[in-house]
């Protein structure tokens, strides 16, 4: 399977920012002389369509870091899946810890916005993982293969979306999991989702959390990462490129 670098913006820059990463990018991809992996970028909503239009003939994809699941209506503040679609972008992320946590999403919620992710043609990139209170209890395992079961619609193919561990206590902390609690918790993804669909195998399941130029490498050789979901990193060109030159596949 060849990999995914996800690039996750998050709350940052200006349009101007924006706009010079894209063209970074693009004129890395341009130059360069080795297959890559797929590269998918998410800026803030405002940024969306100055980002897609820089890269629309290249292979560079975009996504949202959020989306409503209704396709319209008296939502202030939010943005649909639609709305996503029409400008273009290909992907949405789903369940991040950050939404859960400060906007209060819950499964039923998640879940809803898969779906309609889905109906559109969009990837939806679900995030999951545990809390350091949970993973100091030994409930890792549990908290994953519940949040895989309650946040995943009923009825899916392995080609609809992708699925990111991302352990709370490791986003923007600067610590990151031991590549055996990484491959453990990757494995358990694997097993779970072979128990509900036929071809899970090709299901992304991919690894976030103070991913850097440094632990990419380690991180994109294990067996069952197929891609890795960057946050800060991602805001820098130069060591995102290397992050991206780390893939495996």
């Amino acid at each position: 399977m060849q990999q995914y670098i996800i690039g996750n913006w998050k709350m940052n820059g200006t349009k101007a920012e924006a706009q010079k990463l894209a063209t970074g990018f693009l004129s890395r991809i341009q130059k360069a002389n080795r297959p890559l992996p797929h590269i998918v970028l998410c800026p803030s909503y405002p940024y969306l369509v100055p980002v897609i239009e820089i890269l629309k003939d290249s292979p560079i994809e975009v996504g949202g870091q959020d989306a409503h699941f209704e396709k319209s209506g008296a939502f202030t503040g939010d943005v649909s899946v639609t709305q996503l679609a029409d400008v273009g972008c290909k992907y949405v992320i789903v369940g991040h810890s950050e939404r859960r946590h400060y906007h209060q999403e819950s499964s039923s919620i998640i879940r809803k916005k898969i779906e309609a992710s889905m109906k559109l043609g969009l990837r939806p990139i679900l995030c999951i993982g545990e809390s350091i209170e949970e993973r100091k209890a030994g409930k890792a395992l549990n908290v994953v293969a519940s949040q895989l079961i309650s946040d995943l619609p009923d009825s899916f193919t392995p080609h609809d979306l992708l699925i990111a561990y991302e352990p709370l206590w490791a986003i923007g902390s600067g610590h990151v999991p031991t590549l055996e609690e990484v491959e453990e918790i990757m494995g358990l993804m694997k097993h779970e989702l072979s128990a509900r669909i036929s071809g899970s195998a090709l299901v992304p399941t991919l690894y976030g959390g103070s991913v850097n130029a440094q632990n990419a490498p380690d991180l994109l050789a294990l067996p069952h990462v197929d891609g890795l979901l960057v946050g800060g990193v991602s805001l820098k060109l130069d060591e995102f490129w290397e992050v991206i030159n780390a893939s495996q596949r």
